[in-house]
């Protein structure tokens, strides 16, 4: 890939709103109230043919006292460590800040390319006032405005001749989406696994905002881990940033691989993860349940098993689902973890070749064929696997109408026991031969 480039700056100045405009999507959350970003957000970008991966970051305010601002604030610090180049966010309707003149000295010690970008210049006489910020040292300054992309090619020009231009193409990674309710220990199980404080992490439940990818290569393995916000009910979700916090959550679902469900011990399998456990389902993505917190659970000799049936006996049918317990914050089983969620992704690609399917499942369906229906009888003549992301098999007969629910279960469960889809749904057609 190419270079990394950081966008830093003070509260409110404008920084998510043209990070989702050069990445041209909608990714970070954008909101009139300050501290919305908290965590580093990615994204890739590219100009005049050169990729290059950017950084959302938090707005950085030295000496605050606030849990979550001293976390942000550690954050753009890390962020500004990866990065090749910075572009230093300023807001030219509200001119220079003490904050702004903070944040100059700290990249002035990070010796680092920065690019000052005077955002908010949407009309002249607006950027009449820029000439304030030449206070801060920079030669340049690049007046943009976020919200109409006005000034923006100018600036990406001279960014662009700077940043390393030797890109490799990257394959399409598998996805591994962390889901789970509020305070779960999301965020704390993707810092356990790639050793770092990569997101923001406290007891307060809805720490974690928007859904961020991590790339995770280690030990053989490699995919896209994505944190997401914790899933609540529709009714206690009040504040407009956690209503959109949410739907990024349930979009990480639909569009991964795999989701790694964290469910809190000391509170359970409980309806909202249940209901996160379904959405999964309904969408077909392999789902590993990871009961996090088990280091804090009084324990006997099978407590893991009853924990275990309890929640087997909530999936109902789809039973044949991985569950590790694990500890983020002890490490206890956390690769154990991403070994079964990487088995699971295998399992969901798994092809199986029609003679063989046929061969297998046809005299199981002779000698226990579909009960009749109104004095007719279904015949099954034929199955094979749609070529399809996730495992889908079709049924030839002459008459699919008459093939019940229990039936298409009986299969299915055939299917699981002599080919290894564990933790995928399957679905079954029945088509008319």
């Amino acid at each position: 890939m190419g270079g990394i480039v950081a966008i830093v700056g003070r509260p409110n100045v404008g920084k998510s709103t043209f990070f989702n405009r050069l990445i041209k999507k909608r990714e970070a959350i954008v909101d009139a109230v300050s501290g919305v970003t908290r965590d580093r957000h990615y994204g890739q970008s590219d100009w005049n043919g050169v990729e290059f991966s950017l950084i959302d970051t938090g707005g950085y305010v030295q000496g605050s006292d606030d849990i979550f601002q001293k976390e942000i604030d550690k954050q753009v610090n890390l962020a500004i460590g990866e990065a090749d180049a910075i572009l230093f966010m300023v807001d030219v309707a509200d001119g220079l800040t003490g904050m702004d003149e903070s944040i100059a000295q700290l990249l002035r010690r990070s010796q680092k390319p920065v690019f000052l970008t005077a955002n908010k210049a949407d009309n002249s006489k607006v950027i009449e006032n820029m000439n304030e910020f030449y206070v801060l040292g920079y030669e340049n300054i690049y007046t943009v405005s976020a919200i109409n992309g006005s000034g923006t090619g100018e600036l990406l020009d001279e960014l662009v001749k700077i940043l390393p231009k030797h890109i490799q193409p990257e394959l399409a990674l598998p996805r591994f989406a962390v889901v789970g309710r509020p305070n779960a220990g999301k965020s704390s199980f993707i810092n356990a696994l790639i050793g770092e404080e990569r997101y923001i992490v406290t007891d307060i439940a809805g720490t974690t905002r928007d859904s961020i990818d991590t790339k995770y290569n280690r030990f053989g393995f490699e995919f896209n881990l994505v944190d997401t916000a914790g899933i609540r009910k529709k009714s206690k979700v009040k504040e407009d940033i956690e209503f959109y916090s949410v739907m990024r959550s349930v979009r990480s679902i639909e569009y991964c691989d795999v989701c790694l469900l964290l469910v809190d011990a000391t509170r359970g399998f409980d309806g909202q993860v249940q209901k996160i456990f379904w959405l999964a389902h309904r969408n077909n993505k392999g789902i590993v349940i990871l009961i996090n917190k088990w280091d804090l659970v009084e324990k006997e000799t099978i407590s893991s098993k009853l924990f275990e049936h309890q929640i087997k006996e909530k999936t109902s049918p789809f039973k044949d689902v991985p569950i590790v317990f694990i500890s983020a914050l002890n490490k206890q089983r956390i690769f154990k973890a991403i070994e079964t969620g990487v088995s699971i992704y295998k399992n969901r690609s798994n092809r199986i070749p029609t003679r063989k399917l046929n061969d297998t499942l046809l005299p199981i369906i002779e000698n226990q064929p579909p009960p009749s229906y109104k004095g007719k009888f279904v015949k099954i003549k034929f199955c094979t696997q749609l070529p399809t992301p996730h495992p889908q098999f079709a049924f030839f007969c002459n008459l699919p109408q008459y093939v019940k629910e229990p039936y298409k279960r009986f299969l299915e469960n055939k299917l699981r026991e002599r080919f290894d889809f564990n933790g995928i749904p399957i679905q079954l057609f029945f088509r008319k031969k």
